[in-house]
């Protein structure tokens, strides 16, 4: 096992790695600046003022203006004098002067401090998973099992194999996130209480709103919301009954409202103490054991069966935001379950390729009295349906995209390794190709589909998105969450015969747009293509040493075979440019840093990265 130094210093090493690779591909330092030495795996870089350079010992650009650093950064002045950097915190000092742009020091700082966060974080983790992964390993063994994935189909319900992975997967973060596991106002202790990655269980409060004080949505055979939720969770239900009418309250004038415990200590008690004081919100309930999944606030209740997921707000800051819950997330998401679900029904599920897990209700608190909305985004709930994803007789296991790069217990090699090579020896090129090209036509075919003919954008990213793996390891279809942000190109859906009634909110972004596609091609192209697919054709190139972007090369052949397949149920000049959009012209992405740089005062920049599937 390795001490919490040796730890500490992988954490920092990681850390940095993440920031040199953010601050090239939002080219805040000059990606043109960078000069690769003729062996392609050592570089440097010209300070602003010309007295000083860094040598960074091994490093490698790859498809996508990727440039991801191994190796040790060094600072090297004109008198030769070098000195090796270390940290985040001395990196962002030497370069500051040389960005595109300058940041205030309270950017800087603030930066420096969720880096230093979310690294300690990170090291904390890894120091759990010495004994989680030695107790998932000797499980294994004792059954006489090499293969992690063969362990968790023989000996667990789908269900539970596949939220065991979901936390079990929560290690690595967004790929271009340098603040990955920052969890700033949280003690140490309450990050290992409440996140995924700590194999964690949480207490939700199911507390009780007056019902006249609540907005819902619900999909259409959701007829009633109290009888739903005492089908899903009839032991909390009869307590819940019981406690109000003990009251001498019918149950009838209120909902069940699960909150998060965490959430209910540090923020609900104070912050709705007049609702508390004014009898609209009730605190005192029976509690639901739920394990956090990778998302943090999505929460699977601990049930024999495959109860609803619970999606809930939390005071706590992550990526430079409260994770509230709000209004448009609370309506569109049970709107597009209802749209998606009866196109895949028309759809035969775009050739069985695509599952969702529908959003079924959501529920929210809305001043019946002032009519505001705002404090509702801190008092709301989602629930999604598991049922369908997780009680299955095909025998695929669904694994979370993330978990699939994360590294087994034992050999210490990614998860997908353990997909790939069935049979415990090394796979050789073709076999990883045709394990790839399996799986980019698994994700492109349904993604490029709803998108063409039906202008619906899914967030297929890492933590949304789980891949079903038949038992041959070979990835089967899709099974994607997560809605009430998605986005949709109304134009294309209506030519089809639907309508999405958009939720409109003064300063909130809509998810239903007419005038340009762009915003929704974004989302998928950001979340699917850039870092989900491109992701794993990195890491499968690096894990086996490839020397070429062959596997971008399969990735063009399945995305253009995507567009083929859909041809003829799309119009020419439609399909010409999101053809060229999607394989030829730059793709967009999120500028994550230089928002963090810039203190969240516009959540909308954007940067465009070389199209890796142009040049193959």
């Amino acid at each position: 096992m390795d001490d919490f130094k040796t730890l500490i210093a992988y954490s920092r090493k990681n850390a940095m790695r993440r920031l040199v690779r953010c601050l090239f591909a939002e080219n805040i330092l000059d990606r043109a600046a960078l000069s690769f030495s003729v062996e392609g795996n050592q570089a440097t870089y010209p300070l602003k003022g010309g007295r000083a350079h860094l040598a960074f010992s091994d490093i490698a650009k790859g498809p996508a203006d990727t440039v991801v650093n191994d190796g040790d950064v060094v600072l090297v002045t004109d008198e030769g004098v070098r000195q090796v950097i270390t940290s985040h915190q001395d990196m962002l000092d030497v370069l500051r002067d040389s960005f595109d742009f300058a940041p205030t020091d309270e950017g800087v700082a603030g930066l420096k401090s969720d880096m230093e966060n979310s690294l300690s974080n990170d090291a904390h983790a890894r120091q759990h998973r010495q004994h989680w992964n030695a107790r998932l390993a000797q499980a294994a063994k004792d059954q006489g099992l090499h293969s992690f994935t063969d362990y968790l189909r023989q000996h667990a319900k789908t269900k539970d194999a596949a939220i065991l992975l979901d936390q079990w997967g929560s290690l690595e973060g967004h790929p271009y996130y340098p603040t990955w596991k920052a969890r700033p106002g949280l003690t140490d202790e309450e990050v290992e209480q409440l996140s995924p990655e700590f194999n964690a269980q949480v207490p939700l409060r199911i507390a009780a709103l007056r019902a006249d004080n609540a907005k819902s949505e619900s999909m259409p055979h959701v007829i009633d919301y109290r009888a739903w939720f005492a089908e899903h969770f009839p032991t909390q239900w009869a307590q819940w009954k019981a406690s109000l009418n003990s009251k001498g309250l019918d149950e009838n004038q209120w909902l069940p409202l699960p909150i998060h415990s965490w959430h209910l200590q540090a923020y609900v008690l104070e912050t709705f103490a007049q609702e508390i004081a004014d009898g609209i919100l009730i605190t005192d309930g029976p509690d639901l054991p739920t394990l956090p999944t990778m998302s943090y606030r999505t929460m699977m209740p601990v049930l024999d069966e495959s109860a609803p997921l619970i999606k809930l707000p939390i005071a706590v800051w992550m990526t430079s935001e409260l994770r509230s819950l709000q209004a448009k997330s609370i309506h569109m998401g049970p709107r597009i379950s209802t749209v998606i679900s009866k196109i895949l029904e028309t759809e035969n599920g775009f050739d069985q390729r695509l599952e969702i897990f529908p959003e079924e209700i959501g529920v929210r608190y809305k001043n019946a009295v002032t009519q505001d909305d705002h404090p509702g985004r801190h008092l709301s709930v989602v629930y999604r349906a598991s049922a369908p994803a997780f009680e299955r007789n095909d025998e695929c296991l669904p694994i979370t995209v993330a978990s699939l790069f994360t590294r087994l217990p034992g050999s210490g090699r990614p998860l997908f390794t353990d997909l790939i090579e069935r049979d415990g020896v090394r796979a050789n090129a073709a076999q990883v190709e045709n394990w790839f090209r399996e799986y980019a036509k698994v994700v492109t075919h349904p993604v490029v589909a709803i998108y063409l003919m039906y202008g619906i954008g899914l967030e297929a990213h890492q933590q949304n998105t789980m891949v079903l793996f038949s038992p041959d390891g070979k990835a089967r279809s899709l099974l994607i969450r997560d809605f009430g942000d998605g986005r949709t190109y109304a134009p294309l859906l209506e030519g089809r015969g639907y309508s999405l009634q958009p939720h409109v909110q003064p300063g909130i972004l809509p998810t239903v747009f007419s005038g340009d596609i762009e915003p929704v091609r974004m989302f998928v192209l950001d979340a699917a293509f850039l870092t989900h697919l491109h992701e794993m054709a990195l890491w499968l190139t690096k894990e086996y040493a490839f020397n070429n972007t062959r596997l971008w090369q399969i990735l063009r052949e399945e995305t253009d075979l995507a567009f083929e397949a859909v041809r003829d149920r799309v119009a020419a000049d439609v399909w010409e440019t999101e053809h060229k959009a999607f394989v030829e012209e730059p793709w967009p992405t999120r500028s994550l840093l230089r928002m963090h740089l810039m203190q969240y005062s516009n959540y909308r920049l954007q940067h465009t990265l070389t199209n890796p599937l142009a040049s193959v």
